[in-house]
């Protein structure tokens, strides 16, 4: 039986993963819960899985969650930074899923490292942000990492046993969004409700509209740098609308392997929690005969700029990362508050990163900081006369 405590948990990637555990009780055991505030989902959580220790965002949140609980056996409920750092960091649990979306992901990821966790990554930001520091650290506690993003799922599943000096490139697909086919008037119009429309995944709102301007392909991008230690121009991407196939391994002697399935958050988490075994019918298997045509085309940079972004943030290198992610962060929720045209989301990353000239020290301090001024100087940049 495996312990498991999902931060998280009433995100797209959170519910799948409690989907997985449902269908295989023997085998999982939920220790610990961290969700925001959605606590009327936490609570019907709380009452399923029945964990021990559970924290959300706030002392309100706790106290509504509380009210939702009363009169039936309760777990210790936290709250705050501290209490997500608990559940990082929780005894009991023998694997720790880290699916809290964005930046907030950072310091609870760097926990459960320190504390040599084995760890589901699905918060891809903590990579961007802070890569060297955690790799570094995971191998100095024996902090095992693995990939739920389905991308870095595959390349994780293809890469084992082969050797890096027989490997030409990595190759990330994409599906391009709901957006692969409009040009770039069209794009100057659209609406947060029209970025919210992913042809193939369900996800949050801000994954999703990184998916629509390839924002998202860009965060992969540095997170397989540091995931598998590959230099960006061994990094491709790929748009596949079908999103069948999840990543692609091109090789010296000219040949390819690529990881199939259809698209499903289901099969990238059960192979986190189960690898090197692998559980059995967890999604429906491909029907070859029925699947239809497989298509694929370059990126244009020019209508979706943030992928250039990414590879211009790993070029540079140093903090640049966390400025690049901070400033996206701040540039999607402005275009959701109506503040921010969906065009202008790149062009306001961009024109925070050429403004940075911060330290080139590189420890969490810096990291953090970084983000602080990114986030600020994006507010500025926005609201200047």
């Amino acid at each position: 039986m495996m312990n498991l405590a999902i931060l998280g948990s009433t995100g797209s990637v959170g519910t799948s993963t409690l989907a997985v555990v449902s269908k295989y009780p023997d085998r999982f055991k939920v220790a610990g819960l961290a969700a925001g505030s959605n606590v009327e989902l936490l609570a019907q959580q709380i009452r399923i899985f029945t964990p021990q220790v559970v924290c959300v965002g706030d002392d309100a949140s706790r106290d509504k969650l509380a009210v939702l609980l009363s009169g039936k056996p309760s777990p210790e409920l936290l709250t705050g930074q501290d209490g997500m750092r608990t559940i990082a960091t929780l005894d009991d649990a023998d694997m720790i899923i880290q699916a809290v979306a964005g930046a907030a992901g950072l310091l609870p990821t760097v926990a459960a490292v320190g504390a040599g966790k084995k760890i589901g990554l699905a918060n891809k930001e903590s990579l961007v942000m802070a890569g060297a520091l955690i790799m570094a650290e995971a191998q100095r506690t024996g902090s095992a990492i693995i990939p739920i993003d389905s991308e870095h799922s595959a390349l994780f599943q293809l890469l084992s046993g082969q050797r890096r000096e027989n490997i030409r490139s990595i190759i990330l697909t994409a599906s391009g969004g709901p957006f692969l086919g409009h040009a770039l008037e069209d794009l100057e119009r659209v609406q947060p409700i029209d970025a919210l429309q992913h042809p193939r995944w369900k996800m949050g709102r801000k994954i999703t509209t990184d998916s629509a301007s390839l924002m998202n392909k860009g965060l992969e991008i540095i997170e397989a740098h540091w995931l598998f230690g590959m230099p960006a121009d061994k990094i491709q991407v790929v748009i596949h609308p079908e999103s069948i196939i999840h990543s692609m391994v091109a090789f010296i002697d000219g040949t390819v392997i690529a990881q199939m399935s259809h698209p499903d958050m289901r099969a990238p988490i059960a192979y986190a929690l189960s690898c090197p075994e692998r559980l059995d019918n967890v999604i429906a298997p491909l029907d070859f005969a029925t699947l239809g045509r497989l298509t694929f085309q370059t990126p244009d940079m020019h209508r979706f700029p943030s992928l250039q972004l990414a590879y211009d943030a790993l070029a540079a290198g140093g903090l640049m990362p966390a400025v690049m992610n901070a400033a996206n962060e701040v540039a999607v929720q402005k275009f959701h508050e109506h503040e921010l045209s969906f065009t202008s989301i790149p062009r306001l990353v961009r024109e925070v990163m050429e403004h940075f000239n911060g330290p080139s020290t590189i420890n969490l301090e810096s990291i953090l900081w970084a983000d602080r001024w990114a986030r600020a100087e994006a507010e500025r940049l926005l609201h200047k006369e």
